[in-house]
């Protein structure tokens, strides 16, 4: 009796393993939803669909993007969480729907932590503090030196004061008692022609948004956001020269809705790697100013998601942000 109970139960385990092994070859046998929490066109959207592109070619199945822009990402995070977790519902987001969303946001429509599974990380790019070229400063130190000397006198255009360029200005006012004076914009294309036409006289802006206007000699770069310099700006310092510690920086990544099963998890993870480690798609990437995780891994999407909020809870409560 004792041998029979033995064997219909490792035939049983052997089947569900069979059965599991399946699915994850398989899949996916059907198109595949992946939610955007951006525009169609901007950065976010367009690393999406560059990476779906090769997914579609390398698996025989659609990858959809589905734009669901609105509310600092929360639309497109609040419908991805809600999806059925059946392995054909996954979102392509950014670093504020897991990190400032949660300590800025009050009563967030979903739990950053709870409802998601990370996949694969992506892609991540940095931040340039630029300058109109007539500011008698060409570095950080320079600006915050102007800044107390003549107080009053320097802007700088943002984002919103919750969203990261608005938080890394804060955090550098904080750390070096510039006092430079926020000018946050909704439609930040405008604060760009501000200082261009040298209404305001700084910006933080992102890498592909700045890299034009310096190359052109329109602005100037001042600091990167990133803890060392980085490739094809290596004369530009980092905010890190004067405020220790500093590295801070925007990413994508693919999660899935929480309870999506794990071998699915690991074949999306295992064919997103086949696209990162491509030269062709670096160097794609690399060209629009953001740069590769590289080889991608579950594990190491958990742990880098677990640093960054607590970075960015100490940032946060740094500057005494309260939830709104």
């Amino acid at each position: 009796m004792f041998r029979t109970i033995r064997t219909v139960v490792g035939c049983a385990f052997a089947a569900l393993m069979i059965a599991s092994s399946q699915a994850q070859t398989q899949w996916p046998t059907k198109p595949v939803r992946i939610i955007v929490t951006q525009t169609a066109g901007n950065a976010t959207d367009i690393i999406a669909r560059l990476v779906t592109e090769r997914l579609t070619q390398n698996t025989g199945q659609q990858f959809i993007v589905e734009n669901r822009p609105g509310a600092a990402n929360v639309i497109g995070a609040t419908a991805a969480a809600r999806s059925a977790p059946d392995g054909y519902n996954f979102m392509f987001g950014t670093a504020a729907i897991y990190t400032t969303n949660l300590y800025t946001i009050k009563n967030l429509a979903y739990d950053p932590a709870k409802d998601f599974d990370m996949v694969a990380l992506i892609a991540r790019g940095v931040f340039m503090i630029v300058a109109h070229p007539s500011l008698p400063a060409s570095n950080l130190r320079e600006v915050v030196a102007l800044a107390r000397k003549e107080p009053g006198t320097l802007n700088i255009a943002t984002d919103q004061p919750r969203n990261f360029t608005g938080l890394i200005a804060a955090w550098i006012n904080k750390s070096t008692g510039a006092n430079i004076t926020t000018v946050p914009y909704v439609n930040m294309p405008q604060g760009v022609q501000d200082v261009l036409n040298n209404r305001v006289q700084l910006s933080i802006l992102a890498l592909p948004a700045a890299g034009p206007h310096i190359a052109s000699g329109a602005l100037k770069a001042i600091a990167v956001s990133s803890a060392q310099p980085i490739p094809g700006f290596e004369h530009v310092r980092p905010i890190a020269d004067e405020i220790p510690g500093f590295d801070f920086f925007g990413w994508f990544n693919f999660s899935a809705p929480a309870g999506t099963p794990k071998d699915i998890i690991a074949r999306f993870n295992a064919e997103t790697g086949k696209v990162l480690d491509d030269p062709a798609f670096q160097k794609r990437i690399s060209d629009m100013g953001f740069y590769s995780f590289g080889s991608p891994s579950i594990a190491k999407a958990e742990e880098f998601l677990k640093k960054e909020l607590v970075d960015w809870e100490k940032v946060v409560d740094a500057l005494g942000i309260e939830p709104q």
